[in-house]
């Protein structure tokens, strides 16, 4: 049975989360849905990060067993071809076969044959997390989905200067929601930067990279920084957090609309 890894982009507004539940249509249900009327037979998908309800993602991956096809189940531009000329075209099939049966507001954007040990969640290394602010008096009816509106000017600088302690490994228990069950709160984050886009300058996106997060945790984050960008914290408070583990003294959890995972890493891992 191959194991197939995609890449899977969507906009998760309309949706309760990744994860199959009882209190709303998941992307994990669309997909597995989708995927069981393209190949016959049904497929368990696992994915690198359970994104909330609201969540979006452009490279999220998912891993599933797909049972070896028949001849006659193949392809009809595959049937001549060698067995393993008849994988690889079924595979590449299995991108515009499943958005097919898929609404526009999810997309595969890659599929592959993975080695056979691969894990979406647990071979992962790393994520890339882009939280989006939509930072004007008026809300852009073409961001609304996407961006969360903060009205109040920002002051970008300090956002960078308190975004900069916060890089490194530290304890994030500040930084977690308050059902967050993780036994240990310290996690190393690579790279946290404040960036105001240069061809729309209402845009402002706060770029998260990091090992592994906490529940919550760069939602959090991105509402520290937006307190500190309106002076409703100091700089030097952000510092204090990590010493405190406070979470009451943080930023609010910001919407889980703005929040994007862009990019899952594979590789050696650095950090917790």
């Amino acid at each position: 049975m191959p194991n197939i890894r995609l890449t899977v982009a969507y906009d998760g507004t309309d949706f309760a989360g990744w994860q199959c539940q009882l209190n709303g249509l998941s992307v994990q249900e669309v997909l597995e849905t989708a995927l069981h009327k393209l190949v016959g037979h049904p497929v368990a998908c696992r994915a690198a990060g359970r994104t909330d309800a609201g969540v979006h993602a452009l490279g999220q991956v998912v891993s599933f067993r797909l049972a070896e096809a028949a001849p006659d189940q193949a392809p009809a531009d595959a049937r001549s071809q060698p067995a393993d000329r008849q994988r690889l075209v079924s595979v590449r099939a299995l991108v515009h076969g499943t958005n097919h049966h898929l609404p526009p507001t999810i997309r595969v954007v890659d599929a592959q044959v993975a080695a056979d040990d691969f894990d979406a969640r647990f071979s992962a290394s790393g994520k890339l997390y882009r939280y989006q602010i939509w930072n004007a008096d008026t809300e852009s009816p073409l961001h609304s989905r996407t961006h969360w509106h903060v009205r109040a000017r920002l002051d970008i600088e300090a956002m960078r200067r308190a975004a900069q302690l916060l890089c490194g490994h530290h304890d994030f228990r500040a930084f977690r929601a308050s059902n967050c069950e993780r036994r240990t709160t310290d996690r190393t984050v690579r790279r946290l930067e404040v960036l105001r886009q240069t061809e729309c300058a209402e845009a402002l996106h706060i770029e998260v990279e990091g090992t592994a997060f906490l529940r919550n945790m760069v939602r959090i984050l991105a509402g520290t920084l937006v307190y500190v960008g309106r002076g409703k914290l100091r700089v030097e408070d952000v510092a204090a957090l990590l010493l405190s583990g406070d979470r009451t003294q943080a930023g609010p959890t910001a919407p889980a609309s703005g929040l994007v995972l862009c990019r899952v890493d594979y590789g050696p891992r650095v950090g917790v």
